[in-house]
């Protein structure tokens, strides 16, 4: 009976272990024959429910601090609210920005990848860019003419000045500007940029007479004509970009022409007219391209990516009262610079750029702001900004030196 019970057990083992090897082989074949399973991969970019953009290029050049703020390149109503991770090889990640300043060594170009994570850890939005860092020398000695276009945001006419002050470096270009001088003490700095203008008010709006350099034309021209429409022979308005030259630039085309429009445009615009507002504004825009182009297809025009506003809403309030809330704003800014990206962006075969502006401008320091009592009741004071959409002169120095990086990048290209 002892035998017969250990038979017994050896043998449910054995059975056992054969119905294991035949499972083990079953699965195995089973896997084997199944295709295998796509692991699904995030996209190398895409905006999340923020809506990150980066430019297609980042310009540097050695010397000059390049920033990229984090609340410049997304629509949160809070950015603090998320981990922003840059991934470069230059640079410093700080709390609000990347900052670079460029050594001479550092000339090349580097990817530049920033991912942005929530409070779970996950990634929620990735873009990606190009830095690129201009040598010194690009352009050095080299005589170039630019003419800057744009509204109040040009027509403080401080990125043009800061752009000749750049140039009075050594190896550096010599720039002639091209246009009016808003102000006779320094006639040098001369522009087309005028408050309150729109790509339409460029385009169409004619005013009679002969135009002369000076500030009293400047404020006569400021409240009527664009500067490129002329009366044709039968005494018809039209955009005649070459008579312009002719006038205001010996006859020839500007090497560079910058446009910065999109604030006026579509300042009054609401989430359901948004993109009708835009649409308007490129039909404009499109033809004072065109305009530039049949004069001369070699001259490079920068489009530069409207800059965000201040960095709350006092900005708003002390400029517009309750006629305009900062996030409504932001809104429909970041909605011009994403579309402007995609209409133009991938333009440089036509000559035709994005200059990102936008991104290397501290919209918290570099607005203009004033020393006040934070409310009647108490003597204790703070600063509060005061302007929602110019920036102080050292942020229109920030975007100068963006528009001087992207000059420095086309003629170190050109080398």
């Amino acid at each position: 009976m002892k035998q017969k019970t250990v038979f017994t057990i050896k043998t449910i083992r054995r059975v056992c272990a054969i119905v294991f090897a035949v499972f083990s082989c079953a699965i195995l074949f089973a896997q084997t024959a199944a295709p295998a399973r796509t692991v699904a991969r995030m996209p190398a970019r895409f905006p999340g429910a923020i809506r990150l953009r980066l430019p297609p290029r980042i310009y540097a050049v050695p010397g000059i601090e390049m920033n990229v703020y984090f609340d410049n390149i997304c629509l949160a109503a809070n950015p603090l609210n998320y981990v922003f991770d840059v991934k470069c090889e230059k640079g410093r990640h700080q709390v609000e920005r990347w900052t670079f300043v460029p050594a001479e060594g550092d000339v090349g170009q580097f990817p530049f990848v920033i991912e942005v994570r929530d409070e779970t850890n996950a990634i929620i939005a990735r873009a990606e860019s190009v830095l690129q860092v201009a040598p010194k020398k690009a352009g050095a000695d080299q005589h170039i003419s630019v003419l800057t276009v744009g509204d109040s945001l040009t027509h403080a006419a401080v990125y043009p000045a800061h752009l000749l002050e750049l140039c009075k470096a050594e190896d550096n270009p010599r720039i002639t500007l091209v246009g009016h001088v808003p102000n006779e003490k320094n006639p040098n700095v001369r522009i087309e940029g005028y408050g309150g203008w729109t790509a339409h008010r460029f385009a169409t709006f004619y005013k009679e007479g002969e135009r002369q350099s000076g500030m009293v034309d400047w404020k006569t021209w400021n409240s009527s004509g664009s500067p490129f429409l002329y009366a044709d022979g039968p005494g018809k308005p039209k955009l005649d970009f070459a008579r312009y030259c002719r006038e205001f630039n010996g006859g020839k085309a500007p090497d560079f022409v910058t446009f910065l429009l999109g604030c006026n445009d579509n300042f009054g615009a609401s989430d359901e007219t948004i993109e009708a507002s835009i649409d308007t504004m490129f039909k404009y825009c499109d033809m004072l391209v065109e305009m530039v182009h049949q004069v001369s297809n070699d001259t490079k025009i920068g489009i530069l990516l409207l800059v965000p506003p201040s960095g709350t809403q006092d900005g708003f309030g002390a400029s517009y009262k309750c006629g305009q809330t900062r996030w409504q704003y932001k809104r429909n800014q970041q909605r011009v610079v994403e579309r402007t990206m995609e209409k133009y962006g991938k333009r440089e075969q036509d000559n035709i750029f994005i200059i990102p502006a936008n991104v290397n401008l501290d919209c918290l320091h570099n607005y203009s702001s004033s020393q006040v009592q934070w409310n009647s009741e108490t003597k204790e004071e703070g600063r509060r900004l005061n302007n929602g959409v110019h920036p102080a002169p050292e942020g229109y120095r920030q975007m100068g030196n963006t528009i001087f990086c992207w000059i420095k990048a086309q003629l170190a290209a050109e080398q």
